[in-house]
């Protein structure tokens, strides 16, 4: 709990200076609404909120579920067939460098209004990641290693599954943890092209009716979303890699 007091400090000071500095210059609540404004809109609003919170985060688990998976399968195929990778590797890297909100319209005419469209667009944020993170993971192995197992008979399938792969999980959790959190962006970012549902939904009509109070509400529980998902992969890689924690 100490780790966490130099924070919880700073967070304190700043809501507290917030609401200071609005009330002070009476600046119109539709502009910048403070905080209590913001705590009673959690209030009242709770029971919408939860459910649309919750629509938020399966897209953002399953988006990152299923963007996990493929880096983690790219990866493992751009390591074995080099002609695979030297083919499509510039193709993952052009589609990670195009913004999302520019591709969330596609997403929305190919895979409809539903959940699934959410879902995409939070997965092409988190595949990257862990396809870069496990390929470094992959070629991060010393090659002393590589020549003791060859020595002792170990056929590739064996130093993949039994050398390469646990070496790699260090890089592979670091690259999660970044995933997770854009995992929800990803899935904010495909409701603001269309939805009927999410706190991407209630961000963008509570600002088109002016309801600010709601929209930070709304963006808090965002942040408080993205902060779970990332505290939760940041306790499956202590529990997974405890000896590897130990170390750091």
């Amino acid at each position: 709990m100490r780790s966490y007091l130099p924070s919880a400090l700073l967070v304190t000071v700043v809501i507290g200076l917030w609401e200071l500095i609005v009330r002070v210059f009476a600046v119109p609540a539709y502009l910048f609404p403070p905080p209590s404004l913001v705590v009673q809109a959690l209030q009242d609003h709770a029971a919408t909120l939860a459910q649309h919170f919750g629509i938020t985060m399966l897209e953002s688990v399953l988006g990152f579920g299923m963007g996990s998976l493929l880096g983690i399968v790219l990866a493992t195929v751009f390591f074995h067939v080099r002609a695979v990778k030297e083919s499509t590797y510039p193709l993952a890297i052009a589609i990670e460098s195009t913004p999302t909100v520019a591709l969330a319209p596609l997403l929305i005419l190919w895979f409809g209004n539903g959940i699934w469209a959410k879902v995409a667009a939070s997965a092409l944020l988190c595949f990257f990641p862990v396809l870069v993170g496990c390929m470094k993971g992959f070629n991060a192995v010393p090659p002393e290693a590589v020549d003791l197992f060859n020595s002792m008979g170990g056929s590739k399938a064996h130093i993949f599954t039994k050398l390469r792969f646990p070496h790699s999980l260090p890089y592979l959790f670091a690259a999660l943890k970044v995933a997770s959190s854009l995992a929800v962006i990803g899935a904010i970012v495909g409701e603001f092209a269309g939805a009927d549902k999410g706190l991407g939904y209630v961000i963008v009509t509570s600002g088109y009716l002016l309801e600010t109070p709601t929209m930070f509400a709304a963006i808090l529980l965002t942040s408080v979303g993205g902060m779970l998902f990332f505290g939760l992969v940041a306790l499956l890689d202590k529990k997974i890699l405890h000896w590897h924690c130990a170390e750091d």
